[in-house]
């Protein structure tokens, strides 16, 4: 405990700050069998994305043969990376610091 007066430096989990230093990407993949329309709706419809920033996203996928489509806890992109193949879309998911989150 800290005397009267002196305030005590908070615990830090070390855990959770990598984790937020470190967060995980969802990848989707380029696939020769899903129309562009119906990838910009399932980024619409799932992501909540806009029409603009969807069909970007879309267009990135198309160009660039991938697109990182979301940001956040290994958890969450495990998920989403499920969802995306329930769209019958390839996702995959890893850490951001491997160079794809931008």
């Amino acid at each position: 405990m800290a005397a009267p007066g002196v305030h005590a430096e908070p615990e830090i989990d070390t855990h959770a700050s990598a984790a937020l230093a470190d967060p995980w990407v969802t990848l989707v993949w380029n696939d020769p069998v899903n129309l562009m329309t119906y990838v910009t709706y399932v980024f619409e419809s799932y992501f909540g994305y806009p029409p603009a920033r969807a069909r970007s996203l879309m267009l990135q996928v198309h160009r660039e043969g991938r697109a990182v489509v979301s940001t956040g806890s290994r958890e969450r992109m495990e998920v989403d990376v499920q969802a995306m193949h329930g769209f019958g879309l390839w996702a995959t998911m890893q850490r951001s610091s491997q160079g794809d989150a931008g």
